[in-house]
């Protein structure tokens, strides 16, 4: 049975009303099985993840076993509440799929389907990926072991949902699609006083700001300019009220590089600068940078020539070459360690990825299966030649 363009709109309509946060999918987790369980099962075999029991692997074995081909999707949300207004808005308070996680899910259900009554030439693997939004789920599968051995991809493939591009278009890069991020936590611990005796404090206020300030010189004197990158410090509190002299800081924001070289030098001047405030100011400061999995997304060059020239001239398939987006991906993780591409599908609204009102147009699903299916089929093709 491949499930149908109804069958796929009541899944997505479902998915949405019932998000959950980052490893704790777990309803999630089980309504995918269940789903999966209701296809033809002649050529499935399902894998679970102990060490991360809200993943779920999926191999639908081919006519030959020379390659195996994974496509992974995430599947979990994001802490915003919904203010869409669709009548199959979010049912759990303060979850949002506000990144169109809910399409992601769906589309690889479509495709899924297709090929478990449709055996394919070779091998593929449909991957259920938790927590893309934070602890880094690609590099926490990855280093399970689960996809050791028979269930290593050969190359791999995975798409992100765009508000920007028409419903069901296909966007791609050769080269770097998503950048690498890091997370930038900083605390300043100086000495507290009255705000009439500044000589007998160190007041904290002016050190975060003083990092601040110089946190600013990093991409304009420090990183290519047509390289690019950001250096964002979106969080800083201090004190609790006007008299009195803070002893303390707290600083978070981020670092976004499209290359990982870029992406550490930028993390060796924030600890240089930080460390430079630390003796100007006489203070301590603890800085922690956090970059985990979210390496910057790296389309190989090969498959992704074979992607794009595939899409090109796919009839009924509105391809569009994009540039780099700044957004951060844990899919850069896997693809550093398995060969493949990343590209956009189109859902075309007016608000942004993580906004609490974005609502994807649902004509994506069906483009969005009929495009991956086809590329598949193709793709055996070529493996084959």
């Amino acid at each position: 049975m491949t499930l149908s363009n109804e069958n796929l709109l009541n899944i997505y309509r479902h998915l949405h009303q019932f998000p959950e946060l980052g490893l704790e999918e777990f309803k999630t987790h089980d309504y995918l099985l269940t789903t999966i369980k209701q296809l033809p099962q002649q050529y499935l075999t399902i894998k679970e993840v102990t060490q991360l029991p809200t993943a779920l692997l999926v191999k639908v074995v081919g006519k030959t076993h020379d390659r195996l081909i994974g496509y992974r999707t995430d599947i979990d949300a994001l802490p915003v509440q919904e203010q869409t207004g669709l009548s199959f808005s979010s049912k759990i308070k303060g979850q949002m799929h506000a990144c169109g996680h809910d399409i992601h899910m769906t589309v690889a259900l479509g495709v899924l389907s297709y090929f478990a009554s449709n055996q394919p030439a070779t091998d593929l693997l449909f991957i259920f990926q938790p927590s893309e939004e934070n602890h880094s789920g690609g590099m926490q599968l990855y280093q399970s072991g689960a996809l050791a051995g028979d269930w290593l991809p050969d190359e791999i493939y995975a798409l992100h949902d765009n508000p920007q591009l028409p419903a069901g278009a296909i966007g791609c890069l050769n080269g770097t699609l998503f950048a690498g991020t890091c997370e930038i936590h900083a605390d300043f611990n100086g000495k507290s006083g009255h705000a009439a005796y500044p000589h007998n404090a160190n007041d904290m206020v002016v050190a975060a700001s003083a990092f601040v300030m110089q946190i600013q010189t990093i991409v304009s004197r420090n990183v290519d300019p047509i390289e690019g990158g950001v250096v964002t410090l979106g969080h800083l509190t201090a004190g609790d009220t006007g008299n009195v002299i803070a002893g303390h800081a707290h600083v978070d924001g981020t670092i976004r590089a499209l290359t990982q070289t870029n992406n550490q030098r930028m993390q060796q001047r924030v600890r240089a600068i930080a460390e430079g405030v630390a003796l100007t100011y006489g203070c301590e400061v603890s800085l922690k940078l956090h970059q985990g999995g979210y390496l910057p997304v790296e389309n190989n060059s090969a498959i992704t020539a074979d992607f794009m020239g595939y899409m090109r001239a796919a009839d009924g398939v509105n391809f569009i070459e994009t540039k780099p987006a700044m957004t951060g991906e844990d899919f850069g993780y896997l693809i550093s360690k398995i060969p493949g591409t990343m590209f956009w599908l189109g859902v075309d609204s007016p608000y942004s990825l993580h906004s609490e009102k974005m609502a994807p147009n649902t004509d994506a699903i069906a483009a969005g299966v009929s495009a991956i299916t086809g590329y598949l089929e193709h793709r055996f093709t070529t493996i084959a030649n």
